[in-house]
């Protein structure tokens, strides 16, 4: 599954052999068996579990032990009762609702809830400066710092979804996309795709409600009734091109046509820019989009193993909108160019992009690494580095190796093959377990193609990280062991008030006795100390 130089070209020659979308192939009987167990596994547990219940039912005394709770309800206050019941059930409602939230998106409610508000706390009010202006150079230099600090990317070489990841879908019944991954995409379309002024033309308001479309076959429906309304909507071939198209040669075919009507509305939005804010805001959509087609059709020669074209599309690019940094476009490159085996053009964009003010990546630093490693890989042996110390050029390897290593220490696994490879996400949290596996998808070829780099890779990371490659370590909130901690304590007060009232009734006096001021605590203080003073008064006189 990782070597990535041929899964394009293996899904190009597929093409023939691609099943009908929207079927599924005939499974073997092992693959159904399995599938339809996993489906129906709960329930057989339930139902299970309800049998042991009625099988046990006269041991446990179920229904004297139900009569006694009962007995015991009915003599109790109601108010009691009550704030009881309800406090137990918001206690456990929240906990749970706290364990699912932070269980699906890896934070807590109440660190959710402080960034939304801190805006209105003490956020910053942005205002409209000049090119070129103090201000607009601070603007540029936070935004930078907070480009840097964002931890979920976009994946630079995400799949597409119909001809790669519906493939998955095909042999196994299983979506290979996350409900908050596919999320975080219909955004950036929205974000990319979408701008003010799409009530001009009916075709781009058609496929704004396309890209807030959750289910494909309607967003796939959308986009062909904003073709019947415009044959030269650039967006529409897009999804079409990412979701419908089954092959990488389909998708080539329909990213083109993207590019065709891309370039023309590029080219009058140019013209027409100087007019109005919101003109200003259409070129910035439409170079978006630009930029998107043109970098998926460079992936499309690398895919279909036309890699010089592909290295010509992104150099170009990144020379024609050296701005949009945020795309790393420049790990596509690096990963099409270690694929032609041109190291001293992969070190040249190294020089380039592994800069302190820009934000690292796995690729970046393991790119690093292997360059390094290259040098010495193929005559390193543990036991003469061992015998006679490391040259300077293995220093330099092994240094490189380190910094890789703690900037994601998941890598290694993958690289090693100690952990199965999936597909790769189409957002990464940086520093994380995505990172590692959407870098190792693409470029464990690259470190098996050099003989000895994966051996000192182990050497280097065993002998120094095998055992605190911990990060990222999650760690529940505070307010989840405080909720759990309360419905237990509940729990437990209410269970042993029902099994010994009077040792718990008594407890509860001596607890209220504590916190209760006694009357008589006063009075008696003071004869005791008016005793005391009369009895020392009469030993000094005597």
């Amino acid at each position: 599954m990782a070597d990535h130089g041929g899964s394009g070209e293996a899904a190009a020659a597929g093409a023939a052999a691609a099943p009908v979308p929207g079927l599924n192939p005939t499974l073997g009987w092992r693959e159904r068996l399995r599938a339809g167990l996993a489906g129906t596994g709960a329930s057989l547990w339930f139902v299970a579990g309800l049998g042991l219940l009625y099988a046990l039912r006269i041991p446990l005394r179920l229904c004297e032990n139900l009569a006694a709770v009962t007995v015991f309800l009915n003599s109790l206050p109601k108010f009691y009762v009550a704030l009881t019941g309800t406090s137990s059930l918001i206690s456990g409602l929240t906990f749970i609702l706290e364990w699912w939230y932070f269980h699906k998106h890896g934070t807590s409610i109440e660190q959710v809830s402080v960034s939304h508000l801190q805006p209105l706390m003490g956020g910053t009010e942005s205002s409209i400066s000049e090119p070129g202006s103090p201000s607009r150079n601070r603007e540029s230099e936070t935004s930078r710092q907070n480009l840097s600090e964002c931890k979920v990317w976009r994946n630079p070489l995400n799949l597409f979804r119909g001809a790669e990841y519906r493939r998955y879908t095909w042999v196994t019944g299983k979506e290979p996309l996350t409900y908050y991954d596919m999320n975080l995409s219909a955004q950036e379309h929205q974000t990319f795709f979408t701008c003010d002024t799409d009530f001009l033309r009916p075709s781009d308001t058609v496929m704004q409600k396309a890209w807030r479309e959750r289910n494909p076959p309607a967003r796939i429906k959308a986009a062909y009734q904003a073709l019947e309304l415009n044959n030269d909507c650039a967006t529409a071939y897009v999804l079409l091109a990412e979701e419908e198209a089954t092959t990488i040669v389909d998708a080539e075919k329909l990213f083109k046509q993207a590019l065709k009507a891309g370039e023309t509305i590029y080219r009058q939005s140019q013209q027409c820019q100087h007019q109005s804010p919101q003109h200003e805001a259409q070129l910035r959509r439409d170079t978006n989009v630009l930029v998107y087609i043109k970098r998926r059709l460079a992936m499309c020669a690398r895919k279909l193993g036309r890699i010089r074209e592909a290295v010509k599309i992104m150099r170009d690019l990144m020379k024609e909108f050296p701005p949009l940094t945020m795309l790393n476009i420049h790990e596509n490159l690096l990963e099409s160019l270690l694929e032609l085996q041109a190291y001293a053009d992969v070190q040249a964009v190294l020089a380039k992009y592994d800069d302190i003010s820009l934000p690292k990546s796995a690729a970046i630093c393991y790119t690093a690494a292997l360059l390094k490693t290259r040098t010495v890989s193929e005559k390193f042996s543990l036991e003469t580095a061992s015998r006679r110390g490391l040259s300077t050029a293995e220093i330099n390897a092994v240094e490189a190796i380190h910094r890789a290593v703690e900037f994601n220490p998941h890598v290694p696994k993958y690289l090693l093959e100690m952990k199965s490879l999936i597909l790769p996400p189409e957002h990464i949290l940086k520093r994380g377990d995505s990172e590692a596996i959407a870098y190792a998808f693409f470029h464990l070829q690259h470190w098996k193609r050099i003989e000895g780099a994966l051996n000192l890779l182990q050497c280097t990371w065993e002998g120094t990280f095998h055992h605190v490659s911990v990060y990222p370590k999650k760690e529940l909130p505070l307010f989840i062991h405080f909720t759990a901690g309360f419905c237990s304590s509940t729990a437990m007060i209410a269970i042993l008030t029902h099994q010994f009232p009077e040792i718990m009734g008594i407890f509860a006096k001596a607890m209220l006795g504590l916190w209760r001021p006694q009357p008589w605590a006063s009075s008696g203080f003071e004869e005791n100390t008016q005793d005391l003073k009369s009895e020392d008064l009469g030993l000094s006189s005597g």
